[in-house]
């Protein structure tokens, strides 16, 4: 009986044939592939523009840079995320302030990140969490009048929408992650959407060492068509072309690989409604459904999980709060208490077998073994 990892990639010879055409071309990286990229995803989502990165955790730096984070300031963000959402604030020498996650969407919260903002608060980043679009008019309502940027952490959540509205196009700035158990897979590769110029070409800036070779934004005059100068402190977070040619065969696909979450979400719902303990996930319209996070009975966690396994079915936990870990409590002074909704979610969690490939009697396999192992506490 085969293994069904919580996620997993869906490549196909279109797929192979995108890179094998980059490989046997004259550029790996820097190169038209990451450009074509760039342009389809930015038609995709709505935007202006779109700013490939080497992956979602540099996507998510790149944001906070373009948005004007530093020492002095702060950003307010959920403690229930993967690290690298509040660590890339750290990365830039900013404070993070964590306000509590709402149960109801088990995304970040915006009357308590409101509760949050002082005079230094720069950034509010709302995590769109396991898909479930997070309500950005609310948290423009409760960032008006500080000047808050809002960053929205989409790494879980593309091809969501509100109404008619894809995520990427609603925030200042949008992060995504092409990591392979997300919707679409680049490898490891990330993006940052935006319709602002001055933010993108701060976003470029950044991604490339913060070297320019565009004369018009030099401070002295260029020596001759080599000249560079070094006008901020970036990294080298550039996608290759390899990278880039396989997201735009994988972009293609990406409503049907959406529509096929859905059903599988749909299916899992109507499997475990009648389950007593268990709790599915909220539903949306525009939920995408990178995870389908279960709640078990707590004191059961671990049983649920350790006995999957036994039986061939990976679940996984998302996430440790992020305020838990011992870096933010050593350094920062949080500790258990402090943010109860997310730690409640956190004790509960599974994140079941929810990619393209599952065949609807995966996801039986599944139901029936949690529905058993439910049965038997």
């Amino acid at each position: 009986m085969k293994f069904l990892s919580y996620g997993h990639q869906y490549i196909d010879e279109e797929d192979i044939q995108a890179v094998a055409e980059v490989l046997r071309g004259d550029w790996l990286t820097q190169g038209p592939s990451v450009d074509a990229f760039e342009k389809t995803f930015a038609e995709r989502v709505g935007t202006r523009h779109a700013v490939a990165f080497a992956n979602g955790t540099a996507a998510l730096h790149g944001a906070y840079f373009a948005a004007g984070v530093g020492p002095g300031v702060e950003v307010i963000t959920s403690p229930m995320t993967f690290a690298a959402t509040s660590n890339a604030a750290l990365y830039l020498g900013g404070t993070v302030r964590f306000a509590d996650m709402d149960p109801a969407t088990l995304c970040l919260d915006p009357k308590k990140a409101g509760e949050r903002i002082t005079p230094r608060t720069k950034v509010i980043a709302p995590v769109s969490f396991a898909g479930y679009p997070a309500d950005l008019a609310a948290f423009r309502e409760a960032a008006e009048g500080s000047g808050a940027v809002i960053v929205e952490d989409a790494c879980h959540a593309l091809g969501a929408g509100r109404g008619r509205i894809p995520v990427g196009k609603e925030a200042d700035l949008t992060a995504f992650s092409f990591h392979p158990v997300k919707h679409i897979t680049t490898g490891e590769g990330g993006m940052v959407t935006t319709d602002s110029d001055e933010y993108a070409e701060r976003l470029r800036l950044f991604r490339t060492h913060g070297i320019t070779k565009d004369p018009s934004r030099m401070e002295g005059e260029p020596d001759g068509p080599w000249s560079t100068e070094m006008l901020a402190l970036g990294f080298n977070y550039r996608l290759s072309d390899i990278h880039a040619a396989l997201g735009l065969s994988q972009l293609k696909k990406l409503d049907r690989f959406v529509a096929r979450r859905k059903e599988i979400a749909s299916l899992y719902d109507s499997l475990f409604s009648s389950v007593r303990g268990l709790d599915i996930p909220p539903r949306h319209e525009g939920h995408s459904y990178h995870l389908y996070p279960l709640r078990v009975p707590a004191e059961r966690r671990k049983e649920f999980i350790l006995k999957l396994k036994e039986r061939g079915i990976g679940g996984m936990v998302h996430y440790p709060p992020v305020h838990l870990h011992p870096y933010y409590r050593k350094n920062f002074g949080w500790k258990k208490g402090d943010f109860p909704e997310a730690e409640a979610f956190y004790s509960r969690e599974i994140s079941l077998p929810m990619f393209y490939g599952l065949s609807n009697d995966d996801v039986m396999r599944v139901a029936e073994e949690i529905r058993s192992i439910a049965d038997a506490g």
